[in-house]
C-alpha cells in the first residue's frame, strides 16, 4: 500500500510539474534526476513514468529513455479541431442549461486572466479553469469526460502563448464574447464564438511552432 501511495504521489507531482512548465515537450526524464527533484525514490518515479507513458504523455526514445512527447504540426491541428467541436457543443449546451452564477464565475475568471499580464503561467492556469467552467456549465457528464480525455494532449503543446500581453487581450475579448452569448441564451452565437476562439488559438499555436 505504501509503495502504491508513493507511486500515486510521484505521478501527481510529476504531472503537476509538467503542467507548470517545469518540464517541457522534448525534455528527458531521467529517473534519478526526477526522484531527486521530487524527493522520491526511483521505484515510485519509475511507476509514474510508466503510467505517463500509458497515457501518451511520455515516450521512450532510443539512447534517451523517457522523454516528454512532442506533438507534430498535424497532431496540433487535429487536437484543436477536436477541441473546437467539443467546445462549440459545450457552449451551445451551456447557453441552454448554464446558470447566471456560473456565467458570473466565468466573467470573474476572465478578469483574473486580464490581471495576470506579468505572470503568463498563472494566466494560462486560470485560462484552463475558464474552459473547465464552460464544460461544467453545459450539464453533460459525457461531454465533460470527453474534454478531460484531451487534457493530457494539451500538456504537450509546449510553452504558453500568454507571454505576449497582446495575446491575453485577444483571449479575454473572445471570452467576453462567449460569456455575452451565454448570458443572452443565444445558442448559435455561443457555439460560433467558442469555435472562433479555438480557431484563433490554433493559428497562434501554429505560428509559434513555425517560428
Amino acid at each position: 500500500m505504501a509503495q502504491q501511495a508513493s507511486g500515486e504521489l510521484a505521478y501527481a507531482a510529476l504531472l503537476k510539474a509538467i503542467r507548470a512548465g517545469e518540464y517541457a515537450p522534448g525534455d528527458r526524464l531521467r529517473e534519478e534526476d526526477v526522484g531527486e527533484r521530487l524527493k522520491l525514490s526511483r521505484t515510485p518515479v519509475r511507476e509514474a513514468l510508466r503510467r505517463l507513458e500509458a497515457e501518451g504523455i511520455v515516450e521512450h526514445r532510443p539512447r534517451q529513455g523517457a522523454t516528454i512527447r512532442q506533438l507534430g504540426h498535424a497532431e496540433v491541428v487535429e487536437l484543436y479541431e477536436m477541441r473546437a467541436v467539443l467546445e462549440r457543443t459545450a457552449a451551445e449546451m451551456a447557453a441552454k442549461h448554464g446558470s447566471a452564477a456560473e456565467f458570473d464565475t466565468l466573467e470573474a475568471l476572465n478578469a483574473q486572466i486580464a490581471g495576470e499580464r506579468d505572470n503568463p503561467a498563472q494566466a494560462a492556469a486560470i485560462n484552463q479553469d475558464f474552459h473547465r467552467g464552460l464544460y461544467l456549465a453545459c450539464r453533460n457528464r459525457f461531454l465533460l469526460d470527453a474534454a478531460r480525455a484531451l487534457n493530457n494532449s494539451l500538456l504537450l503543446l509546449g510553452p504558453t502563448t500568454f507571454s505576449d500581453a497582446a495575446r491575453i487581450d485577444v483571449v479575454t475579448a473572445e471570452h467576453a464574447a462567449i460569456i455575452a452569448a451565454l448570458r443572452s441564451g443565444d445558442v448559435a452565437a455561443a457555439g460560433q464564438q467558442a469555435e472562433a476562439h479555438l480557431n484563433t488559438s490554433l493559428r497562434v499555436r501554429l505560428g509559434a511552432l513555425s517560428s
